[in-house]
């Protein structure tokens, strides 16, 4: 008989937050794989637990290399408890190639909830929360994270991102650029923990205030793309989507049909903005 993978939530700060069956599949798992073992040493002690399985770590580096190695414990009858650093495995973190390799040899998967910094920071954005995108991390060069974000511009469901302190500023202000100054957005820092911080405003104020420095773990979420109706869009809003489709690759012709249509307007009005604005010097060249 084959074994059980075990996808387990950790506290993403307070650790009294932990379920607590973390505790019971950490006295008893067979194997228990950790994004950090010191941080999981300081996890089973804060909850009173001594595992009595093989502690073994599971990083980004060796991912590759060892998802087999648990395959085959799992394959053996061994119940192999996976955690990462906070929240759940999988989600930004290691474990999709475990769970993907032990479901193609039709070993059981299953899981304990636990704190998520995505569902936490939803719902304390203040932001519409019935239909939702994660994100995850944005790419760390500017070309390509705009171009991320341009693929996502006229997404209607509210979007949530993970992102470095140090590379919030950039990020802000590239999503202010993309997805309008006043998009409105909340930027939760160090969810659960001491010094918790929700900052709420349009993406232009939020960029102003992180260019100062922020500290913590950062959870970006931001309202979806507004289904305007055609008295809504001015000349500039029209330009501005006719912009982000060209520059995600679409031809102008194409790009002015599309827009036409999502807003509900003649071609030639959406042709005569940019015509406009080109002249102007503040439209596609």
């Amino acid at each position: 008989m084959t074994g059980t993978l075990v996808l387990a939530g950790t506290p993403i700060g307070d650790v009294s937050d932990a379920p607590p069956r973390l505790a019971e599949e950490l006295a008893g798992a067979d194997v228990v794989a950790a994004e950090d073992t010191r941080r999981l040493r300081r996890l089973t002690q804060a909850l009173g637990v001594t595992p009595r399985g093989r502690v073994v770590s599971y990083f980004e580096g060796n991912e590759s290399a060892r998802t087999p190695e648990l395959v085959e414990e799992l394959a053996g009858g061994a119940r192999v408890l996976l955690v990462t650093d906070a929240g759940m495995p999988s989600v930004s973190d290691p474990g999709y190639r475990l769970v993907a390799a032990a479901v193609e040899r039709d070993i059981k998967v299953t899981a304990v909830p636990g704190p998520s910094a995505v569902l936490t920071a939803l719902a304390l954005s203040g932001l519409p929360v019935d239909r939702f995108c994660f994100e995850g991390f944005l790419p760390r060069k500017a070309g390509e994270r705009l171009g991320r974000l341009r693929e996502v511009a006229e997404e209607r469901r509210t979007l949530v991102y993970f992102e470095a302190p140090h590379r919030l500023d950039d990020t802000l202000a590239a999503m202010a650029e993309v997805f309008g100054a006043e998009r409105r957005a909340a930027v939760c820092r160090e969810l659960t923990k001491t010094y918790e911080e929700v900052r709420r405003g349009p993406l232009a104020e939020l960029a102003a205030w992180a260019a100062a420095g922020v500290r913590g773990e950062i959870t970006v979420v931001v309202e979806g793309a507004r289904d305007k109706g055609p008295e809504e869009l001015d000349a500039a809003e029209l330009v501005r989507r006719v912009r982000v489709r060209e520059e995600a690759g679409e031809r102008r012709k194409e790009a002015i049909a599309a827009v036409a249509v999502e807003a509900g307007l003649p071609k030639r009005q959406v042709f005569d903005a940019v015509v406009a604005a080109k002249s102007a010097g503040t439209g596609p060249v």
